[in-house]
This record gives C-alpha cells, sequence and structure tokens, in this order.
C-alpha cells in the first residue's frame, strides 16, 4: 500500500495539526506577547526618563537665562552701557570715561564669570554694534563683525526683554582658530526707567552639556536620543541621524523607519525653550531581546512534536492493522478470489466492519451460483442480436441483383452470384461468434463481389492483408456492416466511378502490438453526426459488438462531405488467439 495515501498517514497528519496549534501559541504567540509587554514597558520607562530629562535641561536653561539678567543688578554696568548705546563716552570727562571701561572691561567679564565649564562664553552687544566678550579660551570679538545683524541679535530684540534660546551655531563671531558649535539664550537689556533698549546678552553653552546629561541614561535598548530646537533642527543627537528619520520626525510620526530597522518614536517638550527630547527605540533591538525566547520555544516545539509524532507514529499501527487486514482480503476478492475471510477479535468497530464484509461475501457467492448462468446467457443472447441485425439489409439488396441478372440473360454471371451467396449464407449460419481475418476477408470478397455486379463500372474494391495478420480472431461479421456503408452511403449517390479499400496489418504502438483494419473510400462521404438512421444502426451495432469482444479495442470514423469515408478499427493482438 502507497504510504503516502494510507490512513495511517491522514491520522497521523490529522493528530499532527491538532497538536501544532497548541505548539504554535506557546513558540510563536507567547514570545510576541512578551516582545509587546517589553515594548510597552521600555516606551513607559522612556516616558518617565525623559520627564526627568527634560527637567534637568529646563534647570540648566533657567541657570543660562539668569545670567543673561547680570547687567541689571549692576548699576555701574548699566550706567556704561547706557552711556556706550547713547554715545556719550566720546563727550564725557577722564573719570567717566574710566569709570565706564572698568564697568564694562573688569566689572561685567567678572560678574559673568561662572562655574560651570560647558558655559563657554557670554557677549554684551550694545545697540551701536560694540561688543563686549568673556570667554574660557580668552577670544576677542572680530572686527567689523555685523553683530546687529545675527539672528539672534535681532530673536532678542523681538523678544522685548524675555529670554530666547538660540539653536546650535558656530561661534564665528569670537576670534579664535577653532570655533565651536554651541546653543545660547539671549536677552534684550532695556534701561529700566525708559525701558529703551540699549544691548543685547547672548550666553553661548557646548552642546557636549547634553551628551553629558544624557550618558548615562539607559532605556534598556539601543535607542537614538536627540534633541531638536523649535523648527525640528536637530540641536544634539547621540548617533548620527539618518536623513530620511529626520523628514519623518518633522511629519510627527509614531514609527519611523529607515532601510535597517523601525523606531518607535517617544518625546517630551523642554516648555521654556520650546525644544523637544526625542527618543527612537529600536524595534529589532527589542526583537533581539525576546529571540532566545522564539529559539526556546521553537527548540521545545519540534522535540515534542518530533517525540510525539513518534510515539503516535508507533501506536498508530495497533489501529491501522485490522484495516490492512480487511484492505488485503478486498484484494484477494478483487482478484476473483471469494472464498477468503476476514478474520477477527472483539466486538469494537473495525471487527464490525470485518463481520459485516464476511457476511457481504457469502451473500455475494450465492448471488453469483444463482445468477452467474443466466447473466452470461443473456449476454450472448445479446450479442447474436446484434450479429443478426446485420443479414436482412443485405439479402435483400443481394436478391435484388439477382433477378436483375436474370431478366438479363445472364446465366454464367447468375450461378457464379448464386455460388457466392450461398457459400456466404452459409458461413453467416455457422454458430461460432469469432472467425480469423482471412475467413472475414474472403467473406467481404465474395460480397463485394456481388455488389460490383450489381454496381458494374461505378465501383471498384481492393483487399489487402498481411500475412501474419490472416490468423488473428475478430468477431464474426463485424466488417460486412461498415463495407455497406462505404457502398449504400458512399458510393451509390455518387456520379463517378469509386473505390473500397479494405486492409489489415499489425503495427506497433508503444510496446502494444494492434491488429488495424481500415475500410476507406472515396464516396460522397457524409458529416460526423449521421443522417441516415441506418448508418447510426450499422455504426452503433458495430461499435458494441466490438467492445463486448475487446474493451480496449478501438473505433474510429473520420469523413468529410464530398471527400470520402474512412473507418479504422485497432485491437490489441496480445490477448487475441491465434
Amino acid at each position: 500500500m502507497n504510504f503516502s495515501s494510507s490512513l495511517r498517514l491522514k491520522l497521523t497528519v490529522f493528530y499532527v495539526l491538532i497538536l501544532l496549534v497548541p505548539l504554535l501559541i506557546i513558540a510563536m504567540v507567547m514570545p510576541t506577547y512578551y516582545q509587546y509587554l517589553l515594548s510597552r514597558e521600555t516606551e513607559s520607562l522612556t516616558e518617565n526618563i525623559l520627564e526627568s530629562l527634560s527637567n534637568n535641561i529646563e534647570v540648566y536653561l533657567d541657570d543660562l537665562g539668569r545670567l543673561t539678567i547680570i547687567p541689571y543688578l549692576n548699576n555701574d554696568i548699566m550706567f556704561a552701557v547706557n552711556q556706550i548705546t547713547n554715545h556719550h563716552y566720546k563727550n564725557a570727562d577722564p573719570y567717566t570715561q574710566f569709570m565706564i571701561d572698568k564697568a564694562l572691561y573688569d566689572t561685567l567679564p567678572k560678574t559673568l564669570q561662572n562655574t560651570r565649564k560647558e558655559i563657554l562664553g557670554t557677549i554684551l552687544v550694545t545697540m551701536d554694534g560694540s561688543a563686549f566678550i568673556n570667554t574660557t579660551n580668552g577670544g576677542v570679538a572680530r572686527s567689523h563683525y555685523p553683530f546687529t545683524r545675527q539672528d539672534w541679535f535681532q530673536k532678542a530684540l523681538q523678544a522685548n526683554g524675555k529670554v530666547v534660546f538660540i539653536p546650535s551655531h558656530p561661534e564665528d563671531y569670537i576670534d579664535t582658530p577653532a570655533a565651536k558649535e554651541v546653543f545660547s539664550v539671549a536677552r534684550l537689556i532695556k534701561d529700566p526707567t525708559t525701558l529703551q533698549p540699549l544691548a543685547v546678552i547672548m550666553a553661548d553653552a557646548d552642546a557636549s552639556v547634553f551628551d553629558k546629561l544624557i550618558r548615562r541614561i539607559n532605556f534598556n535598548t539601543n535607542s537614538i536620543i536627540a534633541i531638536m530646537d523649535d523648527k525640528n533642527h536637530v540641536l544634539y543627537s547621540n548617533t548620527p541621524m539618518p536623513g530620511t528619520i529626520k523628514n519623518q520626525l518633522n511629519k510627527h510620526l509614531t514609527t519611523v523607519r529607515d532601510t535597517n530597522d523601525t523606531y518607535l518614536v517617544v518625546s517630551k517638550k523642554i516648555i521654556p525653550a520650546n525644544w523637544k527630547i526625542v527618543v527612537l527605540l529600536s524595534n529589532a533591538a527589542l526583537r533581539a531581546k525576546v529571540r532566545w525566547m522564539y529559539i526556546a520555544g521553537i527548540l521545545f516545539a519540534c522535540c515534542v512534536l518530533l517525540i510525539t509524532v513518534l510515539l503516535f507514529f508507533y501506536l498508530s499501527r495497533w489501529i491501522t492493522r485490522p484495516y490492512r487486514n480487511i484492505l488485503h482480503v478486498m484484494r484477494q476478492v478483487q482478484q476473483g478470489n471469494l472464498q477468503v475471510q476476514v478474520q477477527t477479535s472483539g466486538t469494537d468497530e473495525i471487527a464490525q466492519l470485518g463481520h459485516t464484509f464476511n457476511a457481504m461475501l457469502e451473500r455475494i457467492n450465492e448471488l453469483i451460483d444463482r445468477e452467474y448462468r443466466s447473466v452470461l446467457n443473456q449476454r450472448n443472447a445479446e450479442y447474436r442480436a446484434l450479429q443478426s441485425q446485420i443479414h436482412p439489409h443485405f439479402l435483400y439488396n443481394t436478391l435484388n441483383g439477382l433477378i436483375g441478372l436474370n431478366r438479363l440473360g445472364c446465366k454464367e454471371e447468375l450461378e457464379k452470384a448464386i455460388f457466392s451467396l450461398s457459400s456466404m449464407l452459409r458461413y453467416t449460419l455457422e454458430q461460432a461468434e469469432t472467425s480469423t481475418v482471412a475467413e472475414e476477408f474472403s467473406f467481404l470478397k465474395r460480397y463485394c463481389d456481388l455488389q460490383k455486379m450489381r454496381f458494374q463500372d461505378r465501383m471498384e474494391y481492393h483487399i489487402h492483408m498481411e500475412g501474419q495478420a490472416a490468423n488473428y480472431e475478430i468477431p464474426k461479421l463485424l466488417l460486412q456492416p461498415l463495407v455497406e456503408n462505404s457502398i449504400i452511403h458512399g458510393i451509390e449517390p455518387s456520379d463517378q466511378p469509386c473505390t473500397v479499400s479494405i486492409t489489415a496489418e499489425i503495427e506497433q504502438i508503444g510496446s502494444v502490438n494492434m491488429l488495424r483494419i481500415t475500410i476507406a473510400d472515396d464516396g460522397i462521404g457524409f458529416d460526423l453526426e449521421p443522417s441516415s438512421k441506418s448508418t447510426r444502426i450499422g455504426i452503433s451495432n458495430v461499435r458494441e459488438r466490438l467492445h463486448l469482444y475487446h474493451s480496449e479495442s478501438t473505433f474510429a470514423i473520420h469523413s468529410k462531405s464530398g471527400e470520402g469515408t474512412q473507418v479504422t478499427i485497432q485491437i490489441p493482438v496480445e490477448d487475441v488467439s491465434q
């Protein structure tokens, strides 16, 4: 029995499918659910950390903002700035000029000194463009630098005394060999009495301060941490951020992706500066944390599946063995042995099936004993009835031909025709149901002679038979109806002389030798759907007798109006008696 279609395999597959569903749930769904929980937990933890981090940055920005109000705390500095802005310095007496210089070049730098190393310096720019710089590296303001036309100066003017936060920019206004990228806070200094704009003060801080604040933070997974200004420009990023991600962050998406990974976006706003901290949590890193669970789950599922399948495959023999025994008995019955019995034990469904099968075999044997002979007799009677349907039409046409010869006084031809007819009648009256190809072709020759007597020059015939095909047996009078159809329906209606060709030969088709018999005429032909009732009956009889004789034989007709008709019969010769 083919295992691929056995009941045992079907039971195994069914069992595996039932077992596979919970195993897949354990091996795949649970790690996925754990990954979801880990993602939610990481997101919540990130939000809490960002809350704390944003508070630290806000405190730091507040400290920078407080640096910008220092000029208000010193009257000498405010007086000096007022004098410079209103252009009174040149006309002042030497003492006043000394006090102004002292306030701007001595008191102001000392006042702006800060203990934070990341604060790189401060710059005070009066409204007339004069600049006073205090830096940690001793840098001085660049000469002829257009301070009042810079964006940060204009933003401070527009804020009208409120602190403004300047995004990352280079310190290109300081005459130093290595200008750093800094971010700044700025404020417009006004006269407290007249509210006249006097100067803009700006404090610069190194962007590395963000690295110090963020370096100690662990988000439990690989992540990208960035600080962005109010225009979504990146002020700081712990790792280089691809441009594709920057574009997606501008669209305020909750999930962004690049060519290698996708990221969950968690952000927190830094209120004073209208900045925001953005954390991009790597989904690939989250999946890596649960990869071991996937591996363990898959290994566990495979081991369990393998063990249970092997166990089930072994135990399934106990279930399938009785079915195999019944199948073995059925095959013996199929081969004709009706005396076998299924050996059964127990009272389960398989045993009941075996008892029922044994009872069915006994009943079949009884029916065969009762009906076998009657069925065979009925088949033989049907076979003889099919054979007998051929004679009347032929006999009627032949007698008409004999009457014609008698009237014409052709005694020799009449005598010859009568001998041919008597020989044919003797052949047809024999009780044998089969005859050899040679006997059948001899009969057809006498038949064609009688028909030629009728049609004269309007009909010719050719009969050819290979020597090795002569002794093969075929149903008796199988070919005569076909020759008769060729003459009556192909030649008789034609106005031109026509020919009937009858051949028999042995040919090999593949590995099988076939007896091939061909009956062809060049008469008027007919459509494949016959219009003559007699034609339908003759062809149907021949086809039925051929099928009864050999089930693997073939019968083919090819005909077309005006082109004649060809009938081809093929019978395997291995099973044909010689």
